[in-house]
């Protein structure tokens, strides 16, 4: 008996830690790294200093650099958005059929830049933001004169599209279909008589259009060609040298 009691009371003493060793210490010793690490880690990501951070660090110079190219774009300019067309699309399968979209869009700053894209998609908004992406990369510059109306009568071509552009007075308005009033409103025309021939295929209307608006020339650049003075090129339709003059210093353009 006197064995059993000195067992009983040297079990008693022996601590837990002694009998469990693994139960006690192994979880403290893969809480306490497991804690550290994730402090360290987000730290890390945080602070850009491992390789997540580093990964971190080359995304957002990308997303830097396609702010860049918007903000060169859109010239920090609120920009004119027209749909012009929106065309459906179905491929048949297995299972059914699946459809897609192809938009259409004009875009212009109202003061002589405008441009035009399209996009494709399986959603009509993910196709309407990918035509206007592509239409502010190819915007182009077209000279106004006095600011509302076309300088010079022109045509354009684009397959079996044909326009005439030709200039109007001031009060004339808008005189063009469709596809083409997309175009000079976003372009900052007021006025201006147009006339489609051939396709009404939007497509061709718009390429035939912006086709006559690239080869729009203002006096100014051609004096400049020329090596002469604004005043002496419009001085040559019988106009007195004073009004020329005037009108010389009135075109910004």
């Amino acid at each position: 008996m006197a064995d059993e009691t000195n067992n009983a009371d040297a079990v008693a003493e022996t601590p837990i830690a002694a009998e469990h060793p693994q139960s006690i210490e192994a979880p403290v010793e893969v809480r306490e790294p497991r804690s550290g690490g994730n402090r360290g880690g987000g730290g890390g990501n945080r602070g850009r200093g491992g390789p997540g951070g580093g990964n971190d660090r080359n995304r957002g110079g990308r997303g830097g650099n396609d702010r860049g190219r918007g903000g060169n774009d859109d010239g920090g300019e609120e920009l004119i958005e027209k749909l012009v067309h929106i065309n459906r699309v179905s491929k048949t399968v297995k299972g059914g059929k699946r459809f897609g979209f192809a938009a259409l869009v004009v875009v212009g700053d109202g003061k002589g830049r405008a441009g035009f894209g399209k996009g494709k998609a399986r959603e009509v908004p993910e196709a309407i933001t990918k035509a206007t992406a592509a239409a502010k990369r190819a915007m182009v510059r077209v000279p106004l004169k006095e600011g509302r109306t076309l300088h010079h009568d022109g045509k354009g071509r684009f397959g079996a599209g044909k326009v005439n552009l030709r200039t109007a007075p001031a009060g004339t308005g808008i005189i063009a279909g469709g596809p083409m009033r997309a175009v000079f409103e976003s372009l900052g025309v007021a006025d201006v008589v147009t006339k489609s021939v051939g396709s009404s295929n939007p497509y061709n209307m718009i390429r035939a259009t912006f086709d006559a608006l690239t080869d729009q020339t203002s006096p100014k650049s051609v004096a400049q060609r020329r090596g002469k003075k604004v005043a002496d090129l419009l001085g040559r339709g019988g106009a007195s040298v004073a009004e020329a003059e005037a009108a010389a210093d009135a075109i910004t353009e």
